[in-house]
């Protein structure tokens, strides 16, 4: 799927060249889209609209928007396993495993690089041919579908390029039914909310820290990670979606986000006191 790689790419943060780069092929890419039989027309036209409108803003200003969607709190993390287990150890388990599955197919990802991270995720997949591809998107459906809703409810464009990727994928999901949980969550991208979570999540420096402490913020894909290859993959067993189990799956993940921030709401009053 060539669409995944420059879905990945307009996903990714906006590197000053590499927007400079799509700005000069805007005409090609959108021909591409056009040109993709995988598509819808309502797709072609919203990722066409998102392209324009992206490529017509300056740079400095698309960057500071990126910044503020996808750098503040955790509702739109572009990390897939901070939205199935939080800082839990599960999700290191589920890193190991998430590496394994590259690794069968071919690709090394540098230490430093997280393998949940979408564009480097939608990177992959574009490589390994239309059914292999679908499979992965629908492992991670209910978490794009998250992120779709999420977006829409601030009325941004990004959301778009969210909603395709569902549709890609082929999973039945009720938006209805998530945009009705969606809503009584709180902003975590507020002042006073990200002020919590400094006080709650002290970073330590020095010999005594932890590996968990600052990273170099190295997540996105190499060129050299790119391999055009159609390897069978599974990472949750790619076979038809049983949408009771979908919106199962979709419940306990807004459960376990709600009872996290239950959790740091409790520890800051505990602390108050």
């Amino acid at each position: 799927m060539d669409i995944l790689a420059l879905i990945s790419r307009l996903i990714d943060y906006p590197e000053t060249e590499a927007t400079e780069e799509l700005c000069a092929a805007k005409n090609e890419i959108e021909q591409l889209i056009n040109n993709d039989e995988l598509l819808c027309d309502d797709d072609k036209a919203g990722l066409i609209s998102f392209i324009e409108g992206r490529t017509s803003m300056e740079i400095l200003d698309w960057q500071s928007e990126y910044d503020a969607l996808f750098e503040r709190g955790r509702s739109l993390s572009l990390f897939l396993f901070e939205h199935l287990h939080g800082e839990s150890r599960d999700r290191g388990q589920a890193m190991i495993d998430l590496i394994a599955e590259y690794k069968k197919a071919g690709l090394d990802i540098g230490i430093r690089e997280l393998p949940d991270y979408i564009p480097l995720f939608l990177e992959f997949a574009s490589t390994q041919g239309e059914n292999n591809a679908r499979g992965w998107l629908q492992d991670v459906s209910h978490i794009l579908a998250l992120l779709k809703v999420r977006l829409e409810q601030r009325e941004c464009d990004y959301a778009i390029l969210f909603s395709v990727l569902v549709r890609l994928a082929k999973t039945e999901i009720n938006f209805d039914d998530i945009a009705v949980q969606v809503k009584g969550e709180k902003r975590d991208d507020t002042n006073a909310a990200i002020d919590k979570v400094w006080e709650e999540e002290m970073v330590k420096f020095g010999p005594d820290s932890s590996s968990d402490g600052c990273s170099d913020g190295t997540n996105k894909p190499s060129q050299s990670q790119r391999r055009d290859q159609n390897v069978p993959i599974t990472m949750m067993n790619p076979k038809k979606v049983d949408n009771n189990l979908m919106n199962s799956v979709i419940e306990e993940t807004l459960a376990k986000e709600k009872a996290q921030e239950a959790l740091r709401t409790q520890s800051t009053a505990v602390g108050g006191n």
